[in-house]
């Protein structure tokens, strides 16, 4: 057996032996969190469920080929590969689906190509930013979003196109 196959019992067993060296009651403790775990799950579904069902009626609606055709023109001025611009425009709405479009960007292209590589970096240094402001605003209940929003967008931005520039650079 490796060191990997008993990091988590290893773990949980040091948790335990932690808590009762404190005299802390572990079991109550664990139940306790589980049901505060549970409490925040349930407040933050329906921020989940809207975003979505957003990320959903904008793809079926064919929103997302007509703003890549719309900033194409822009991106080849820019040097931006239009190849990575529907993951570009997916990554801060959702994860897993630009997750998958990056997987076909490297299918149809291949991982080294330059559109390739501008999304790995892509995908290593933006956030999926509608999710994570809807899951942890959502949580401690915060409405107002937009300053957190237009800052965290402006980042992503940021880093898309520092994205490019890097891959220019280094390859």
């Amino acid at each position: 057996m490796n060191l990997s196959e008993m990091i988590i019992p290893i773990l949980v067993g040091f948790v335990i032996l932690f808590g009762l060296l404190k005299r802390c009651e572990v079991y109550p403790a664990f139940t306790t969190g589980a049901e505060d775990g549970l409490k925040t799950a349930v407040k933050i579904v329906p921020q989940l469920v809207g975003l979505m069902v957003a990320i959903k009626v904008f793809n079926a609606s064919g929103a997302m080929d007509f703003i890549v055709n719309i900033l194409s023109p822009v991106a080849k001025l820019i040097h931006f590969p239009s190849e990575a611009l529907p993951f570009a425009l997916l990554r801060p709405v959702s994860g897993s689906g630009s997750l998958a479009m990056a997987t076909d960007i490297f299918k149809r292209f291949g991982p080294d190509s330059f559109a390739g590589r501008v999304v790995s970096v892509m995908m290593g240094s933006t956030e999926t930013t509608f999710y994570t402001v809807a899951v942890y605003f959502g949580a401690v209940g915060v409405r107002d979003v937009r300053h957190t929003l237009m800052c965290a967008l402006f980042a992503d931005f940021v880093s898309m196109v520092l994205s490019v520039v890097v891959c220019t650079i280094f390859f």
